[in-house]
């Protein structure tokens, strides 16, 4: 199903004109009405007339999240707090949160933009979608809660944790979607195993995963542990939350909704726009925000466009699952490592869980990396010869896949954190 045809199916003409009107009724409006951008924009010799159109986007100035909270709480924000009826903030990193305000308008887009991404999901109004994502100044729970109100299914808001509660409800109400993150879709697999109960005993037929970096295997393994469709959604804060960009079920890349976000692709080390089909960063212009646009935010996820018509029939431009973050990237004795590439490598081993920790030291003047990782139940032995082998042929492989070597530390079955919410992959000790 398409929910929006009009837009998702729209030709490049007409998705030209529609970016380039709106973009320069938000230059106009964030000129006027937030102080910080007006500055940036007179830094630069450039006045709102300067901008006729989506050509001209490249001439405006970034957005980064330290812009948001130089600005905390409200400073951003291009509508009087009389207008603002939502208030949400992510947490990030440490220090102040990122502020992100609503109008009505805005809430409407935003239920909008959602709804399309079930609707591409394969989500209809007959489902019922357990939302498992949080609740509350996070954005992913109401995000997806208002969308799938909106498309007309029955949501059930149980936000994250209380997972043995999860999967009675799961069975009990008979849940067919699950929106959670993929890391807590493994450990709700994982107590569903547990606890005796078959795939087959539940309804769950679509997750709709997002909010943290995971990798082809990963949803592989979600999809055989699980029995469902593992659809990945893509969504910030700061631009809107979820249902900035998702799958349709042909899962060949994320269907952005570019009629509310202009998508660029930059080279993260010049800034420089790079060409179609490159791969870089990825920054977002808002174009129908009214309590809080953003103007070319960097987005630190690296992925690439493709701008051709996907099978499903939609046109919308389609980001290719983000490999990772430019400031999550782990620089390691001058190799660039990901945390979702250690995972892809994990993944096609029998022996190892989907469950581990990246620590990184500094010993002197030489990075370190040590990989925690779980070993699955049938394969962890007293055998000092047998876990060493296992620690050969993790490290073997690793080294063979990213030409890095790592320190690997076996653990016990479920003796690394679990959490409802996004999986904390990396300690980082060089910063300590």
């Amino acid at each position: 199903m398409i929910w929006n045809e009009k837009m998702e199916c729209a030709s490049r003409e007409l998705m030209s004109e529609v970016q380039s009107e709106r973009l320069v009724n938000t230059v106009k409006r964030s000129y006027h009405n937030v102080p910080f951008f007006r500055k940036k924009m007179q830094e630069m010799h450039l006045v709102p007339e300067d901008i006729k159109g989506i050509e001209d986007l490249h001439k405006l100035p970034f957005t980064v999240k330290q812009d948001m909270r130089d600005n905390y709480p409200y400073g951003l924000f291009a509508v009087p707090m009389s207008e603002i009826v939502r208030l949400h903030a992510s947490s990030g990193t440490t220090g102040k949160p990122t502020v992100v305000g609503y109008t009505r308008k805005d809430l409407a887009s935003w239920a909008e933009v959602v709804t399309r991404t079930l609707a591409m999901a394969g989500v209809h109004k007959e489902d019922i979608v357990q939302v498992a994502y949080g609740y509350g100044l996070f954005t992913g729970g109401l995000g997806i809660h208002y969308g799938t109100e909106n498309l007309g299914a029955s949501v059930i808001p149980i936000s994250g944790g209380n997972t043995k509660k999860q999967i009675q409800l799961m069975r009990d109400f008979g849940s067919t979607v699950l929106a959670c993150t993929p890391s807590y879709a493994l450990y709700l697999a994982e107590v569903i195993e547990e606890m005796g109960i078959s795939p087959e005993e539940l309804k769950i037929r679509i997750g709709i995963f997002g909010a943290e970096p995971w990798s082809q295997n990963m949803r592989l393994e979600i999809e055989k542990r699980l029995g469902l469709k593992a659809i990945d959604i893509f969504g910030l804060s700061e631009i809107i939350g979820p249902g900035v960009s998702c799958e349709c079920e042909c899962q060949n890349g994320l269907h952005i909704n570019e009629d509310h976000f202009i998508p660029e692709i930059i080279d993260p080390e010049t800034h420089e726009p790079l060409p179609g089909g490159s791969y870089g960063e990825l920054v977002f212009t808002t174009i129908s925000k009214e309590g809080i646009p953003m103007i070319r935010y960097r987005t630190r996820d690296l992925t690439r466009l493709n701008y051709e018509k996907c099978e499903c029939g939609r046109t919308l431009v389609r980001m290719e699952k983000c490999t990772g973050r430019s400031d999550d990237m782990l620089i390691i004795r001058g190799v660039n490592v990901f945390p979702s590439q250690i995972e892809s490598v994990l993944l096609e081993m029998s022996e190892t869980a989907p469950h581990y920790q990246l620590i990184v030291e500094r010993e002197g003047t030489m990075d370190s990396l040590t990989l925690q990782v779980e070993v699955e139940e049938r394969f962890f032995s007293d055998e000092i010869r047998e876990l060493q082998g296992l620690r050969k042929k993790i490290a073997h492989n690793i080294q063979s896949t990213l030409g890095i070597s790592v320190n690997v530390k076996l653990v016990e079955p479920k003796t690394i954190e679990r959490t409802a919410g996004k999986a904390k992959r990396v300690i980082d000790k060089r910063k300590i």
